[in-house]
């Protein structure tokens, strides 16, 4: 089935996807497809890397340190975008998981570029640049018609790599725990 094909057969994900553990939703948002509608053009990729971050038990998630105004979105509720800038220069998105308080969420790590998405899209920073997310949204809902995931018609199955996350090493023991999840073989991801 040809990309443009499966695009037309996209079905928007429901917020009962992303009401569940944080571990289940990364492994399920593999091959799914990001779509983002900047200046009247559709970008869409497809997740080829993901990664897990379980709350404020999770030494490496930034709600590790409680609620803060920069992490109140991560709490709740599930299927928002939490976008962070790294570096000062670089934006990061997450997928907000599980119920209201749990503060876990889901880092986009890659996609394979499918609609109008130019630049390099492996790493967190570049596939936010290449799909046009911006602090500017940070809490959006992602049941929206402008900016969502979506499942593809005609997607087989996939085989997923589990792998330490990246640039974690200050979380300690947690820094080794394989919450890092990706297509095995695809050429986009940011890291094997």
């Amino acid at each position: 089935m040809s990309s443009v094909f499966a695009i037309a057969l996209m079905q928007k994900l429901a917020r009962d996807f992303y009401n569940r553990d944080t571990i289940l939703v990364a492994k399920d948002l593999l091959g799914k497809r990001l779509v983002h509608r900047v200046s009247r053009e559709e970008r869409i990729g497809r997740i080829v890397e993901v990664e897990a971050y379980l709350g404020p038990h999770d030494l490496a998630a930034h709600t590790s340190k409680g609620i803060t105004p920069r992490t109140k979105v991560m709490y709740g509720p599930p299927g928002h975008v939490y976008v962070y800038l790294v570096y000062g220069m670089h934006h990061c998105m997450n997928v907000v998981t599980e119920p209201d308080g749990t503060g876990a969420a889901v880092l986009l790590r890659a996609i394979e570029p499918l609609q109008n998405v130019a630049g390099k899209t492996s790493g967190p920073g570049l596939l936010c640049k290449a799909m046009g997310v911006t602090l500017n949204d940070y809490g959006h809902d992602l049941c929206s018609d402008d900016f969502y995931i979506a499942a593809a018609a005609g997607d087989g199955p996939i085989a997923i790599v589990e792998r330490p996350r990246v640039g974690v090493a200050y979380a300690g023991d947690w820094a080794d725990k394989p919450l890092r999840f990706y297509i095995e073989g695809n050429r986009y991801i940011s890291k094997k």
